[in-house]
């Protein structure tokens, strides 16, 4: 049973607090390998997934019925080499894989390590029996991501997209350039039967969906037209495809008001490229394209079609029939779902939501037919990812507490069961962690915040507390460790905080998703406005009235958006937030404008007609419009080879704030990325942050 406490019940059940050594190192608390990426086979009763322990990333498999796992690749050392895409072959025999980062605007990966040679992003096929791993071409996909490895039906080949075309390469072979259009090809789908590949054929302002027939070399536009059309989904007798229908690119359009991105479902003849419209959003925001249609729309095997809709403010599963009609509601109520995938036998579908538990991920299951949802998972664990295997007897996902770490799981009638109990290493701190408790307080404006609050163990005196930012800002932080592992480490650095002491606050401010589109989309947020800091605030002045926290010695750290609003808080209340720690935060919002508007017009970056208002509203919404203000000190965190967010966000801000002798401390990391790739750099970053803390907020600072 999950615990809420409110403001006021807070005060009156907590103890003062002191200060006292930490109870364990965050080498300790990031011991254990971080899963990802559980995937199964299609017709064999296999599943694999990914390890990265103390940055050492490998693939491991497991088998039906007892799923007892074991190492498939066996790369070595801390070299900050990603391995995503992980796909198993229908018959369960190979492993495809991307490894390597992708690539930046000059074409290059990521090169943590320094190293003379640069490394490169490339795709790789593995035996599932034994073996070293074939390198079947190069990837370099870009900083937008890297589009999923795709295996035949019959197991034998393997396309993805890579530098602008689609490639295809036989299992024991190296890859060749599969078409010359224009534009970018990305996201390509094989067919059931395996003759033929659908794809996306981007032209930026528009964008069609493309089906080439690998006997003939035939290529067949779906419905072309001025929209912009993407993801596409075979039927089961690989007849039709469905896609997701935008609009074309509109020039010269103001940037300040918001404006709905209308949508639609589409159902084309892979044959002949005559399509029908089976779908279409409204007109107002609130029936906007939603976050999560790509990953949601599915042709299932009865049949109908699973698509995503906010319609009515929550993010739901609807199904269609393949000739259209009314759409039917299969997730009503007051809750989002996130994850979907299709069941083995592609007649229901699994889907991950915080139904009945705001704070957390359950799985659940529902028939594309309709019926009410079935929870498989429920109760203080969190889970995702899930995946059932081919034999349908199974489900396994990823799952954590608020104390045991991310491991693989499968599902029993009684809950569920570990398949990696061995991987936990025993200097993992289990038994020292804290609970952390769901809080919900309001913000200035009337709205409903949620936070996960982290209290230090036996204290007897204040202390000091400490503001957590997540990134995104399309982000959700729950009541245990996270499935993503940015935040995972956010997570594990957030108890190393509490060990030490610190009273910790994760704050699910506005724009963040699952509490509905109204909060991740509201009004004069990010840079028309950053209403969202009120949130930040909100959360501080009720950190002030736990009895636990000296108000004097409250500070914030983040990254990313959770930078962004780390420099927010030291620039526009000093008074409130006495340090902080920003990891390659946002600092000049108006500095992206031009970018943005290049993006749709290239000819023309001040194309718009309100864009002088727009920078203005942009730069006041920005921490640096409020440096004169600026008085706590800093430390700044951040990779020169960032390629979310340019490094040069950061060395402005630093230099501004030399220039008004604000005390500010930094730590680069040269070639490194957005999201740190070595665990030696975030153990690093995390280390100096906490010392940071101690010398700005901890009990010899208390005393000074």
């Amino acid at each position: 049973m999950k615990t809420s406490l409110r403001c006021a019940a807070v005060v009156s059940v907590l103890l003062p607090v002191c200060c006292f050594a930490e109870a364990f190192t965050i080498e300790q608390v990031l011991s254990v390998p971080f899963p990802l990426g559980l995937t199964s086979s299609a017709h064999a009763p296999r599943v694999a997934w990914i390890f990265d322990n103390k940055g050492e990333r490998n693939i491991w498999v497991a088998d039906a019925p007892d799923f007892v796992p074991r190492q498939v690749t066996h790369y070595t050392g801390d070299e900050g080499q990603q391995i995503a895409s992980v796909r198993l072959s229908p018959d369960g025999k190979t492993i495809v894989y991307a490894r390597g980062t992708e690539s930046n605007k000059e074409g290059t990966s990521a090169n943590p390590l320094s190293q003379a040679k640069m490394p490169k992003q490339q795709a790789w096929a593995v035996n599932v029996g034994g073996g070293e791993p074939r390198l079947l071409g190069d990837i370099g996909c870009s900083e937008e991501g890297c589009e999923d490895l795709q295996i035949s039906p019959d197991s034998k080949t393997v396309v993805w997209s890579a530098k602008k075309h689609i490639w295809i390469a036989p299992l024991q072979k190296k890859a060749e350039q599969l078409e010359e259009l224009l534009g970018e090809s990305d996201t390509p789908r094989w067919s059931p039967d395996g003759k033929r590949i659908a794809f996306r054929s981007n032209r930026k302002d528009h964008s069609f969906i493309a089906v080439l027939d690998l006997a003939t070399k035939k290529l067949t536009y779906l419905a072309p037209g001025t929209n912009r059309d993407a993801d596409p989904q075979w039927s089961p007798d690989s007849k039709r495809v469905a896609f997701v229908r935008q609009p074309g690119a509109q020039f010269k359009r103001p940037l300040i008001p918001e404006f709905p991105r209308l949508w639609s479902l589409w159902i084309a003849d892979a044959q002949t490229g005559e399509g029908r419209e089976l779908f279409r959003s409204g007109n107002a925001r609130e029936d906007s394209l939603p976050l999560f249609a790509f990953e949601s729309l599915k042709f299932t095997d009865n049949g109908r079609i699973i698509f995503a809709s906010e319609k009515d403010g929550r993010n739901h599963l609807y199904s269609i029939g393949t000739e259209g009609g009314t759409p039917q509601l299969l997730t009503p109520g007051d809750f989002d779902v996130e994850e979907v995938t299709l069941s083995g036998d592609r007649k229901s579908i699994l889907y991950t939501s915080n139904q009945n538990d705001a704070d957390r991920r359950h799985i659940w299951r529902v028939s594309a037919t309709g019926g009410d949802p079935q929870a498989l998972t429920s109760g203080e664990t969190i889970e995702w990812n899930p995946v059932e295997t081919s034999d349908g007897k199974n489900v396994l996902c990823l799952g954590s507490t608020a104390t045991s770490p991310s491991m693989p799981y499968r599902l029993t009638p009684s809950g569920r069961e570990s398949i990696a109990k061995n991987a936990v290493p025993p200097e993992f701190p289990e038994a020292q962690l804290v609970t952390p408790k769901q809080v919900v307080f309001k913000s200035e404006d009337g709205l409903e915040i949620h936070g996960q609050l982290f209290v230090p163990k036996n204290q007897t005196e204040r202390g000091p507390a400490l503001i957590f930012t997540h990134g995104g800002p399309i982000r959700q932080m729950l009541l245990g460790w996270h499935y993503m592992q940015y935040y995972y480490n956010a997570y594990g650095m957030n108890q190393y905080l509490a060990s030490k002491g610190y009273t910790v606050l994760s704050v699910n401010y506005r724009l963040g998703i699952m509490y509905g589109r109204a909060f991740r989309e509201p009004a004069n947020s990010v840079w028309r406005g950053a209403s969202e800091y009120k949130d930040v605030v909100a959360g501080a002045k009720f950190l002030q009235t736990l009895k636990n926290v000296d108000p004097q010695r409250i500070g914030l750290w983040g990254g990313s958006y959770g930078g962004f609003l780390t420099a927010m808080g030291l620039a526009r209340n000093s008074d409130i937030f006495k340090a902080g720690v920003d990891f390659h935060g946002v600092h000049d919002w108006a500095v992206f404008l031009a970018m943005w508007v290049a993006e749709v017009d290239a000819k023309n970056a001040d194309a718009a007609p309100d864009v002088k208002e727009a920078r203005d509203l942009a730069f006041k919404s920005s921490p640096v419009a409020s440096l004169a203000a600026w008085r706590s000190p800093v430390l700044f965190v951040h990779g020169d080879d960032d390629r979310n967010v340019p490094f040069q966000q950061t060395t402005d801000l630093v230099e501004k704030l030399r220039a008004q002798k604000v005390d500010l401390e930094e730590l680069v990391f040269p070639d490194e990325i957005h999201d740190l790739l070595r665990r030696e750099s975030w153990i690093r970053a995390y280390k100096e942050t906490a010392q940071f803390f101690d010398r700005k907020l901890g009990a010899q600072s208390a005393r000074q």
